[in-house]
């Protein structure tokens, strides 16, 4: 213990021996741990998004459909969904599931006299607007991604994509017709009025999207008690892969072993053909990035503690005319990197946090640079502090320099006593 306190108190007085170290051990960790955040909040948002808009944390649909059977979804859907729920809510109660229908068609926007003035494809989504209870609002957002009007609050309301709304001169009010196949393969035609626009900042959804009440085009399309898929959403609010795989391994075992076209199938979000080949791409990509870049960082730090034992060559060799022992003096050294590399690890991880806390709430916006992309990502990147943000610092921070003071120290023990005569005369 009184070896300790001696050398805090020499690092501390001495600032060739401690100040320099620590800024460089800082530095290092801060952009360690600012990286890291920022590729955590780059996955992160990219696996949000596209559960929050497309696949959710599971996804339960006909084998017909995942198997891309037959080219019209609406006759693949899902039957007795009220049955289902009540099984996956009773089975695996840490999910929250909700049944939405993907549906496509022409939207028709009727003149004065009844007669079409304009027409154009859409992609819609059927959520649940209005149930006591439903988040999926919260989900996709509306509250601040509306644009014009407002959210819909009744039965036969839509919301329409901004660029959309505009494209067709619309205004807010003016009844459209939805013209589309329902569950059996006939034509459907409903009419529905535009309470407002929307704009998610994402190309593959604001081209022209339609947003819809779930009940609503249940009876349009002719699909009562059916959905085209039941979506689960971990309660914890964040996709656990493993946890994610062993629920569908245990769900498709129990009830979709007959083989049927139309048994039900639940997928997880890394088992999505598209995103989960995205995700397993992105994350060994940035695997790789933060492998590299903590590599730079260490072998960088590692010389830093290297040069720093070479420098000090006459310091050790007075210290050992006096007398220390070689061992002792070693341990020193060590010691001493131990502590520069704590001190080094605190400061640069405060550092790094500060800027990471920032890009977390403001990000950077890329919409200049994603725009015409297909992928479910917002053009807002942020960074995102998780547990590892604040471990990440120790291997370039402590382990780095106490590496590069081990290899330093060894030539201690080649030291002859005519080499340190020599040394002390210089």
């Amino acid at each position: 213990m009184v070896m300790i306190l001696f050398l805090l108190k020499g690092l501390l007085r001495d600032r060739t021996r401690s100040l320099f170290p620590v800024l460089i051990t800082a530095s290092g960790v801060a952009l360690t741990v600012l990286m890291m955040a920022w590729v955590d909040g780059i996955m992160n948002d990219f696996i949000d998004t596209s559960a929050n808009f497309d696949t959710g944390h599971l996804q339960v649909v006909t084998r017909a459909l995942n198997e891309k059977y037959h080219p019209n979804i609406m006759e693949l859907s899902l039957t007795e969904t009220d049955t289902w729920h009540e099984i996956l809510n009773r089975e695996y109660p840490q999910v929250s599931w909700t049944s939405r229908i993907k549906f496509g068609g022409l939207l028709d926007v009727p003149g004065s006299n009844g007669e079409t003035v304009s027409q154009a494809p859409v992609a819609g989504i059927a959520i649940d607007l209005f149930s006591p209870g439903s988040i999926e609002i919260e989900r996709f957002k509306l509250y601040e991604n509306v644009i014009k009007g407002r959210v819909p609050n009744q039965p036969g309301e839509i919301l329409l994509s901004d660029a959309m709304f505009n494209k067709l001169n619309l205004k807010l009010g003016q009844t459209v017709s939805l013209i589309g196949s329902d569950m059996d393969g006939s034509i459907a035609v409903q009419s529905f009025q535009v309470s407002g626009t929307v704009s998610f900042g994402i190309q593959a959804l604001d081209r022209g999207t339609i947003l819809a009440g779930f009940q609503d085009i249940q009876s349009a399309l002719n699909m009562q008690d059916a959905a085209t898929e039941i979506l689960g959403f971990y309660k914890a609010g964040y996709y656990p892969n493993e946890a994610a795989n062993v629920v569908c391994l245990d769900f498709n075992r129990r009830y979709g072993q007959k083989q049927d076209l139309f048994d039900p199938v639940m997928i997880s979000l890394g088992q999505q053909s598209d995103v989960g080949e995205m995700i397993v791409m992105m994350d060994s990509l940035f695997s790789v990035i933060i492998l590299i870049f903590i590599f730079i960082i260490s072998i960088v730090l590692w010389n830093a503690g290297l040069m720093n034992g070479i420098r000090r060559y006459g310091e050790i060799g007075v210290r050992l005319a006096i007398g220390e022992s070689k061992s002792n003096l070693y341990f020193s050294l060590v010691l001493e990197a131990v502590f520069i590399g704590i001190v080094g690890y605190i400061i640069g991880t405060i550092l790094g946090l500060v800027p990471a806390y920032y890009l977390q709430e403001n990000g950077i916006d890329f919409s200049n640079l994603t725009r015409g992309t297909s992928m479910m990502m917002s053009p807002v990147y942020r960074a995102q502090v998780t547990t590892t943000s604040f471990w990440i610092g120790i291997v370039p921070g402590v382990v780095s320099p106490v590496i590069g003071a081990l290899v330093s120290g060894i030539r201690i023990f080649k030291r002859e006593t005519s080499q340190l005569f020599n040394e002390l005369e210089v």
